[in-house]
């Protein structure tokens, strides 16, 4: 049974993205972190993550990149799954002010990540010719595993028009961001937990919104 929760210009869907996307309208933009086969779970923090559902390889994220998007799509993944996905347009990177943990003796530190672009058959740049680096610092991940920070999603909103889906909502990051700047929003969570700290990060943000108003 998909649970579904409306606040303000958001709709949020509990379930799996595979059943409810084909139940969709077709959208504006796409922008999400889907699993991309990291295997994640983390052994720094003292309050442990659990290990991200479908995240043994790189089914969603292809899945991910094929999605139909009439203005354009930002794809969250490492740099070594470039070999696996449809040729994007352009590589954002992402530079943060921590790094990933890895092979600690045979691979540099990184202190990047990457959004796949590929724009749709509507697409234009609503502001000036944007730049493929956005420096955004890393937060502490407090609400989920893989969290990504509003400032750096509010960044590349900046380049998309219309209605935004996330089908890997997570925490609701994409969710706050719209809400931030007045866009629809689709988000779609399979993970409960998860879903419920959306919803309560999502009504927190246009409430505030409506503070400012």
């Amino acid at each position: 049974m998909v649970r579904v929760e409306k606040i303000g210009d958001a709709t949020l869907y509990l379930g799996d993205c595979l059943e409810i996307l084909p139940t969709l309208d077709p959208v504006d933009a796409v922008v999400t972190d889907p699993p991309y086969g990291m295997k994640f779970q983390s052994t720094y923090r003292h309050k442990k993550h659990s290990t991200i559902k479908n995240d043994e390889g790189t089914t969603h994220l292809i899945e991910a990149c094929a999605l139909a998007a009439n203005h354009s799509k930002y794809i969250f993944c490492r740099w070594d799954n470039l070999a696996e996905v449809p040729k994007p347009k352009s590589v954002i990177t992402w530079v943060k002010n921590n790094w990933s943990m890895g092979d600690l003796e045979h691979e540099h530190a990184r202190q990047t990540e990457v959004a796949l672009f590929y724009p749709g058959k509507n697409h234009d740049f609503p502001g000036k010719r944007p730049t493929d680096v956005i420096d955004a610092r890393k937060i502490g991940n407090s609400e989920h595993p893989t969290e990504k920070p509003v400032y750096l999603i509010e960044q590349i909103l900046g380049w998309t028009r219309g209605g935004v889906l996330d089908p890997f909502m997570g925490s609701g990051t994409t969710g706050v961001a719209c809400a931030n700047l007045g866009r629809k929003f689709i988000g779609i969570e399979l993970e409960e937990k998860y879903f419920d700290i959306a919803c309560e990060r999502i009504e927190a943000a246009y409430a505030q919104g409506r503070l400012f108003s």
